[in-house]
């Protein structure tokens, strides 16, 4: 047996992924979405840890205090896939979207710092994306690369859907890989299965639906990437101080 099968074999994704430690405990999880209908939660998973966050508006350069409300649906249908997966992580909820239903670049980008430098969460989930025509201006675009490499040099997880058309229309910051983790939609009979599918400038797959929402069981890229970030949060949960570049090195060896 070579090397590379010795590897194979002590990173067996059943042996990890299935240990009862691996349960998301200690890790700190940003939900940068439309936030968090806490009640609703609470309903399925009565052991959650209360969720903290804020609310982010474009007019306002500090955030509101989170009250425990959603925007929209989507970011509760994320919620629930990340505790479904990793029962006792953090959440915490970033809402950028607020009473006006939409976001723009410079929301997301004041969300992912206060997660980043505030909260110290380890990973954030960003089920969201921003089309192409939004960053048409460099210094926009820039701005936000900008910020997912801060996230990667403070050691932070950034998880980032692709857009559901993928590959036809371009979203980012799932295509700022590889400082982030990018991921496509797709469907396991295993929700704690998930594949390097190399497309483009999008690396992995995990399971693309839900279990809480009107549109969960939909498949799409938003529920997928949690999936992928629960799975993360699970081995942080053993190892605590992986770095970015060590857990996608980790998922890569686990999807085989």
């Amino acid at each position: 047996m070579g090397l590379r099968d010795d590897v194979l074999r002590l990173l067996d994704p059943q042996r990890i992924l299935r240990d009862p430690r691996a349960d998301g405990e200690g890790v700190v999880v940003c939900v940068l979405d439309s936030g968090i209908e806490e009640a609703v939660l609470r309903a399925r998973h009565p052991s959650m840890k209360p969720v903290q966050g804020a609310v982010f508006l474009a007019d306002r350069p500090t955030p509101l205090p989170y009250e425990g409300k959603q925007s929209t649906p989507h970011g509760t249908t994320v919620a629930d896939i990340l505790l479904t997966i990793a029962p006792k992580v953090q959440l915490v909820s970033a809402d950028v979207f607020g009473p006006s239903g939409t976001c723009e670049v410079e929301t997301v980008l004041r969300a992912l710092a206060w997660a980043v430098d505030v909260r110290k969460c380890k990973v954030v989930n960003l089920s969201l994306g921003v089309a192409e025509q939004k960053l048409q201006t460099l210094p926009k675009r820039q701005q936000f690369l900008r910020a997912i490499e801060d996230a990667y040099f403070k050691d932070v997880l950034v998880f980032a859907a692709a857009h559901n058309d993928h590959p036809i229309t371009r979203s980012y910051p799932a295509h700022f890989a590889p400082p982030l983790i990018s991921v496509d939609k797709s469907l396991f009979e295993d929700p704690l299965r998930f594949a390097y599918a190399l497309r483009g400038q999008i690396e992995f797959q995990a399971h693309g639906r839900g279990y809480l929402g009107p549109f969960a069981q939909e498949p799409a890229t938003s529920w997928a990437t949690p999936h992928l970030a629960a799975i993360a949060a699970r081995i942080l949960s053993l190892q605590p101080d992986l770095k970015p570049f060590e857990m996608k090195t980790l998922l890569y060896w686990l999807s085989r």
